[in-house]
């Protein structure tokens, strides 16, 4: 049976950049140095006007086939991660299919998930890669928060960037050259009382009312709404059991474990995350300060970065592990491959 492999990941940040101190220019009392030690980020990339989750999309899968891993049409199976769609109708999977020359013969469809979304796509990718269903598989998550976020909403807008990430997903078999490229297992999770605590009510059929971009205030109907507090503790207590669960899945302990790899939140969540959890700072890669909390990429992004700056070889056992919006969280093993 072929084994579902990650075999290339690429990401795409929009050419806007949103410094600091730009931030701090418009909002002199906002406290840049404060707001920077807490988020750990210095910069994120915002998406122009006329740009949107399936541009970024679009952008991220061409420097993929660009590498060489694959070409547009080997695929045979497309899914998308967003949560800011370029429309209700049709898929955003759709648009990107059209626009990357995939087969007209390849599956594509979206699902909507925050920062769980590439261990939930993880996930389908490998149930249609070691079904048969699917042998090269293009996983894509792309999302522009930024469009949600009320310019004067400190707390969401100092943390989220803009950003897209295509992950291909091949069915391997194995070698007796080389350590076989695995994926799995996985630990999911949900809590929709949580719900209400990271939340953009417009864009739905309950929220069609249009964004009210002035005034004093972020419209609490219409832009993304966050409460940090909640949104924290429900992290510090779901996160380290999530973890321990998984590791009993997989029957190994977490010395075994090579790397981890958390969704990129925030500095201070992940700080906290990882003290609580005893894991070594060489262990614990952050990649967040040059392009802020991209919400369902910020994994694939890391595990690039990873890869990029040599902290993530052939063979080594990592843990995703995703949580956030919904409440939503899951975490799984891969086994790195070449």
């Amino acid at each position: 049976m072929l084994q579902a492999s990650i075999t290339a990941i690429e990401y795409h940040l929009p050419r806007h950049i949103l410094t600091n101190k730009e931030l701090a220019d418009t909002f002199p009392d906002w406290s840049m140095n404060k707001i920077e030690k807490k988020t750990g980020i210095v910069e994120r990339h915002i998406a122009d006007p006329d740009d949107y989750a399936s541009n970024l999309a679009v952008e991220a899968g061409r420097k993929l086939f660009s590498g060489g891993a694959c070409r547009p049409e080997n695929i045979d199976f497309l899914l998308l991660c967003t949560q800011t769609p370029d429309y209700l109708v049709p898929s955003t999977a759709c648009l990107v299919q059209n626009q990357l020359g995939i087969p007209r013969t390849a599956g594509a469809l979206d699902f909507n998930l925050g920062c769980t979304g590439f261990i939930y796509g993880l996930s389908l990718a490998k149930g249609l890669v070691e079904t048969g269903q699917a042998k090269n598989l293009l996983l894509i998550t792309t999302d522009t928060y930024s469009k949600l976020i009320h310019p004067e909403d400190r707390n969401v807008r100092t943390l989220f960037g803009d950003g897209a990430a295509a992950t291909l997903i091949q069915g391997r078999a194995p070698s007796a050259t080389e350590p076989l490229p695995w994926t799995g297992p996985f630990i999911f999770g949900t809590d929709g009382s949580g719900g209400k605590n990271l939340m953009a009510r417009r864009g739905g059929m309950r929220g069609l009312s249009p964004l009210q971009s002035s005034g004093d205030e972020p419209n609490p109907s219409g832009h993304l709404y966050m409460n940090g507090p909640e949104v924290f503790k429900f992290t510090l207590q779901v996160v380290p059991e999530c973890i321990q669960q998984l590791l009993t899945r997989a029957s190994i302990s977490q010395q075994d474990v090579d790397l981890f790899v958390f969704h990129q939140a925030n500095q201070f969540m992940l700080d906290h995350l990882r003290e609580k959890m005893n894991i070594e700072d060489s262990k614990f890669p952050i990649a967040l300060r040059n392009c802020g909390n991209t919400v369902s990429s910020t994994i694939p992004i890391a595990l690039k970065d990873s890869q990029d700056r040599k902290i993530l070889e052939a063979g080594q056992k990592v843990m995703l592990v995703g949580f956030g919006v919904g409440y939503s969280w899951g975490a799984c093993l891969i086994r790195w491959g070449r």
